[in-house]
């Protein structure tokens, strides 16, 4: 009785670990997949910016490439933390958006005053 127990508490773990990994394989766009692709799109942002200012080009359009490409991934990050703050007290909340608009802030406000 105790083997047939094992049995099948071992098939249904591996019938759901089957399924987790059925979902996550599919060509699903889940989080994970824009992070990554992101990361990748940001990578080819600060090479081109990289080529770019050894060419002598504008640094303002350098700098507009890398305000890009970070600007891209602040808002994935944002939204990770969002999952974390949304459960919390309020206090978590007020603390996400004046994070928020201090990074909005660090990103537009060099670009207009320079």
């Amino acid at each position: 009785m105790a083997s047939s127990k094992k049995t099948k508490s071992s098939s249904s773990s591996s019938s759901s670990s089957s399924s987790r990994s059925s979902r996550s394989s599919g060509s699903k766009w889940g989080l994970n997949k824009v992070s990554f692709w992101l990361l990748c799109a940001a990578a080819i942002i600060y090479l081109i910016g990289l080529i770019l200012s050894a060419c002598g080009v504008n640094a303002m359009v350098v700098q507009a490439l890398s305000n890009i490409a970070a600007a891209a991934m602040i808002c994935i990050v944002a939204i990770l933390a969002w999952r974390y703050v949304k459960p919390k007290p309020a206090i978590w909340k007020v603390l996400y958006f004046v994070v928020l608009l201090v990074i909005i802030a660090g990103l537009i406000v060099p670009l207009v005053v320079g």
